[in-house]
């Protein structure tokens, strides 16, 4: 992978397994949400980048230790679409991307 510039580009490679059916429509909105953005200086700016964006496209925070949360545009068929997994996005996305950074910016 080049040289990452911003942060949309540790999204670009797409994890194996999700969640939920709305995580995959999730992680393209918040990389089509930080397109612009710059990598941060340090790993805890990356973390509260990442929940601010998560919480900013879901309404609530990746934190609020609550079930599975459910996005009208993230909804695209099957049982469970729509849906966003706040628990997937704690202990596996954000430590994916944050990993990621970490390797981008060392």
């Amino acid at each position: 992978m080049a040289h990452p510039t911003s942060v949309a580009h540790l999204f670009l490679q797409e994890p194996v397994q999700w969640g939920l059916r709305g995580d995959p429509w999730l992680w393209r909105a918040m990389r089509d949400r930080l397109e612009d953005v710059p990598l941060p200086a340090t790993a805890s700016e990356m973390t509260a980048l990442l929940e601010d964006a998560f919480a900013a496209e879901v309404g609530v925070a990746v934190s609020a230790n609550q079930g599975p949360v459910f996005v009208e545009r993230f909804a695209h068929g099957g049982m469970s679409s729509g849906h966003v997994d706040p628990g997937w996005w704690s202990e596996t996305g954000i430590p994916l991307l944050s990993r990621r950074w970490d390797t981008a910016h060392h």
